[in-house]
């Protein structure tokens, strides 16, 4: 039964909170409301709307006043046991054991969150009862250990005698600064707030950490958590009335008003561009081919101000990141650049626009703001694309009333997206939220030199900016090194011997605590659902199969508001042999000139009439590692009355791409290297477990040549050799196009109610007809077809170690358990729970200091195991080659095993929205699964035992035994561990 309140009358039995405002948001059928709490000052807004999918967050403002990471330690630490909750980490057993659908904990630069979402009613109360607790009443004021595990902490070798430094945090960000990418988003905010609280690094900079103290860590967590700076979302279909009166009665009440000086200041604006000049470790492979980051920066007014914060996503999109975006074109054209990247941070006070060079010189820097200033000099003369313009508008304005967050909850962004005003002014947490109104204003002004007026105000006329120059330098890693080296060992010099048994001592205790678990009764003082209740029946897959001129059809039958959202398949299976080339090529098409378009005119055609196109290839696994479907996609989002002219683009896009242009091919693959690059640094877990699976699995393998290190350096040698290898790139891309792109190889997949299955039967028909009529002859007959290839290359060797300039390592150990009586089993679902929530957590990231470990087991029989931001590598080799023993071995209480089972279904049960539930069928109709099939293992996971588990050792056991290995991280750790590769090389 829905508990939406339709309007704050049903509030006034709450004697405890004043109504400060109510706004109904049409666009999200939400009831806005904004309430203070009287005793203490606590701000609340609630979105009462009918989501089953409910969101809770309580938030804080945290400005921090050095680059120490407090507020980020603080984060981490306050959810490692709390005054109801003693046990050491609720946070994981929350995971292993609740049916959240999201769950987590967020620093930003000027607050910290902790949200929370779940679809059922008694969970989502355990989940916010936890997480008050945490926040108010953490453990870290009696329990100096969770300081020194989740910060940093000083480590005593026992057989070196020398000391380090470890910790959660401080290992995190020791990753996060080995990105080029993160290390200068930093310097550009640091480079435009020198003086507030933006011009530190909140999540703590790894020379600074260690300068936190543990009674400075103490006193931001008095100071800021407290009921009068903090900020509580509520979301969805939830009795308010009764979370209020139980917030304010348990945790606000026993509060009394401390007024927090916690205020973001502004920074007063420059009079002319700052200059920043820094440098990004490489190692000395790297040093003839790393470029340069030149990057100019602008801020564009305050973040309360609703038009220009949607205005300047619109501009960015138009100049910089649209195909053939103006401003992007005119700096490759000048030869500045490989890639040129724009990131538009506006969750700040004062919003800033980074134009970004990558692998630019560095005496290329006058030039680069040149072109910039003379470009947009050039587009407020004649004015901007009034399509270019429009185009933006509705990519924008169709994301933002589609509400596709992906695996995110909506409730939970709009969240966010509620202190981007909200945060800085208590009267205005809408303002962002509820932008139907700006959409039309902004529509309203293409005609009105609106945005010509903006360019030039904070483009052109701006003094309010900075130029930052990143180098790339030669071994800066192993300076900072040894630079932390020569620190450590100067203080272990100026210690006593009773300071330095002191460290010893600490150590010792960190390691009891670290090894002793909680008792069964701090455990047990965690709210826990039992088995009855979750649900039984698995979601429900729509596959309602049809054809068109004999082409099959699967409907998705789901209620998605007016929009369809499209899938067009080829089946490729003949030439996976061609796996660089097709990933190449679904980066290609949608992106070159037609012969209708160019290419800048097809991204707008796409924009005004859809909510995107996507080409690129999808492999789907059957049962076996060696077994999959792939497919030549494209996907399609459009509402029902712009179908017909979707299929005219993606028939443009199919039949009359033109490949011939040499410039944009070089360009796009300048590009997508730059941007796999980006990827590969900042996702080397991803690179490590793919490229490990790869050395025994077809399936992995094409996947790597598809996306993955071997698609990198296919990338890499075409931009190095393009001018040798430009003609035969246009055969090849030319001949696959001509043979994969025909009748007998389409499926579609549409997903849509009833009304949007007509009209796409309409449409569909005559796009059948015109792949029969174009069958072959795409392009002419000197281009034929590509010879079949239908078998991928085997690797030359395995087991390797990719060097990077990085400061941590991406630990992988993969393979496969694939024989005769070792087939998947359902419950290595729960197995996966019990690995990352126990086993791996505690030995990886308690014990080791890593950020994060995870592992997955596929239904072809895949396995990895892989650790995220971690110091160590044989320590965390030895760690998965004792996953057999605790497996074997695994003993559980009953009560336990439940929160196991729980965690399992809570990843099985992620709500999904409509787009979603299509390719969630879709892909079950491809990879061959049936409700019968997940009914089945839903049943398994649910009556799931400690027995059920130690029947999987054996497969742990052969995954283990094929010893497959890859690693990418620091380039001397690696060297250091040599023996353990077939081969080494630089990413």
């Amino acid at each position: 039964m829905s508990k939406t309140i339709k309007n704050s009358s049903e509030l006034n039995a709450l004697p405890a909170y004043e109504l400060v405002t109510e706004q109904y948001i049409e666009d999200l059928k939400s009831l806005g409301l904004v309430l203070k709490h009287k005793k203490t000052g606590a701000r609340i807004v609630i979105l009462s709307n009918d989501d089953e999918n409910k969101v809770f967050s309580i938030g804080f403002r945290t400005p921090p006043e050095d680059s120490t990471g407090v507020a980020h330690i603080v984060e981490h630490t306050v959810l490692c046991g709390s005054n109801e909750f003693p046990s050491k980490d609720p946070f994981v057993e929350l995971a292993k054991g609740s049916l959240n659908t999201f769950l987590n904990a967020m620093t930003f630069s000027d607050k910290t969150i902790y949200p929370i979402a779940s679809c059922n009613d008694k969970d989502y109360q355990n989940l916010i009862h936890v997480y008050m607790d945490a926040v108010f009443y953490p453990n870290i004021y009696s329990k100096k250990q969770i300081f020194q595990q989740e910060g940093w902490n000083y480590e005593y070798d026992q057989e070196t005698g020398a000391l380090k430094y470890n910790g959660v945090v401080y290992n995190e960000m020791k990753g996060v600064f080995s990105s080029p990418e993160q290390q200068l988003y930093r310097l550009i905010q640091q480079s435009l707030f020198p003086d507030t609280t933006y011009g530190t690094e909140s999540g703590g900079d790894p020379e600074y950490i260690v300068d936190l103290t543990y009674n400075d860590f103490l006193a931001f967590h008095k100071k800021y958590y407290h009921p009068s700076n903090s900020y509580i979302y509520l979301y969805g279909d939830l009795d308010i009335e009764e979370k209020l009166t139980w917030m304010d009665e348990k945790y606000l009440g026993n509060f009394t008003a401390a007024p927090v000086d916690s205020g973001i200041k502004q920074h007063e604006a420059f009079t002319e561009t700052r200059e920043v000049v820094d440098y990004y470790s490489i190692s000395e492979m790297e040093q003839n081919q790393a470029g340069t980051y030149l990057s100019y920066n602008i801020v564009v007014g305050d973040n309360l101000d609703s038009k220009l914060y949607l205005a300047f996503q619109v501009l960015e999109y138009a100049l910089i990141t649209a195909p053939g975006a103006p401003l992007k074109q005119a700096l490759i054209d000048a030869g500045i650049g490989k890639d040129i990247l724009s990131n538009y941070e506006n969750d700040i006070l004062q919003p800033y626009l980074a134009i970004i060079a990558k692998e630019a010189n560095e005496d290329q820097k006058d030039s680069f703001v040149k072109v910039i200033k003379d470009t947009c000099k050039q587009i407020v003369e004649k004015g901007i694309s009034e399509k270019a313009i429009l185009a933006a508008i509705n990519n924008f304005e169709f994301k933002y009333r589609e509400g596709d967050y992906g695996s995110y909850p909506k409730g939970l962004m709009y969240g966010i997206q509620i202190l981007d005003s909200w945060l800085y002014d208590d009267s205005k947490p809408f303002i962002h939220l509820d932008a139907g109104e700006t959409f039309e204003f902004l529509k309203q002004q293409v005609k009105e030199g609106y945005f010509e007026k903006l360019i030039e105000k904070y483009v052109i006329n701006n003094t309010y900016t900075s130029l930052v120059i990143v180098k790339p330098k030669v071994g800066m890693t192993a300076e900072m090194e040894a630079k932390t080296a020569d620190r450590l060992a100067r203080f272990k010099a100026s210690l006593s011997e009773e300071a330095l048994e002191q460290i010893k001592e600490e150590n010792r205790l960190l390691r009891i605590f670290q090894e002793t678990p909680s008792t069964q009764e701090e455990l047990e003082k965690i709210p826990l659902l039992s088995r009855e209740d979750i649900g039984k029946q698995i979601q429900p897959i729509l596959n309602e199969k049809y054809t068109i001129l004999d082409v099959p059809v699967l409907h998705h039958n789901y209620t998605t508001n007016g929009i369809g959202y499209l899938r067009i398949g080829f089946s490729i299976d003949d030439y996976v042999g061609y796996a660089e080339y097709l990933g190449l090529l679904g980066f290609i098409l949608g992106k070159v000139s037609t012969k209708r378009y160019n290419y800048q005119e097809l991204s707008n055609e796409i924009n005004i009439h859809t909510g995107g196109i996507v080409v690129d290839v999808e492999s789907y696994d059957k049962n076996s590692p060696d077994e999959f479907k792939p497919y030549f996609e494209i996907r399609v989002k459009t509402l029902y009355g712009e179908m017909e002219s979707a299929f005219e683009l993606v028939k443009e896009i199919l039949f009359d791409s033109i490949l011939d242009d040499d410039k944009r091919i070089k360009e796009i693959v300048s590009e997508v290297k730059s941007k796999m690059r980006i990827r590969m640094n900042g996702n080397g877990h991803s690179l490590a477990a793919g490229r490990a699976l790869a050395y025994t699995s077809k399936s992995a393998r094409f996947t790597d040549k598809l996306v993955g290190l071997d698609f990198y350096h296919f990338l890499k040698d075409l931009e190095e050799n393009m001018e040798e290898r430009i003609e035969n790139l246009r055969t090849v891309l030319k001949g696959l196009v001509n043979s994969i792109f025909a009748k007998e190889n389409m499926i579609f997949g549409i997903t849509a109610d009833e009304s949007g299955l007509e009209v796409f039967q309409k449409t569909a028909e005559n796009f059948v007809k015109s792949i029969e009529e174009q069958a072959g002859k795409i392009f002419d007959k000197e281009s034929g077809s590509a010879e079949k290839k239908p078998v991928i290359e085997d690797f030359a060797v395995v087991n390797e170690g990719i060097k990077t300039a990085g400061q941590v390592q991406y630990v992988a150990k993969a393979g496969n358990y694939a024989c005769e009586n070792m087939q998947y089993d359902s419950a290595l679902k729960v197995l996966k729970t019990i690995l990352s929530y126990e086993y791996l957590w505690v030995n990886i990231r308690v014990k080791g200091g890593a950020y994060g470990s995870m592992c997955s087991f596929m239904r072809n029989t895949n396995c990895y195991f892989v650790s995220y931001r971690d110091p160590n590598l044989s320590e965390t080799l030895a760690v998965y080659d004792s996953v057999y023993e605790f497996v074997k071995s695994f003993q559980i209480e009953d009560r336990d095993m439940t929160k196991y089972v729980l965690g399992t279904i809570s990843m099985m049960d992620t709500p999904l929205n409509p787009s979603a539930k299509g390719t969630r069928a879709y892909s079950c109709y491809m990879s061959e699964i049936t409700e019968e099939q997940l009914q089945e293992e839903r049943n398994s996971v649910i009556q799931a035992n400690a027995e059920d588990i130690r029947k999987l050792a054996d497969r742990i056991k052969v995954v283990l035994e094929k010893g497959n290995i890859c690693v990418v991280g620091n380039e001397s750790k690696i060297e250091a561990c040599s023996e353990l590769f077939g081969s080494t090389q630089n990413l």
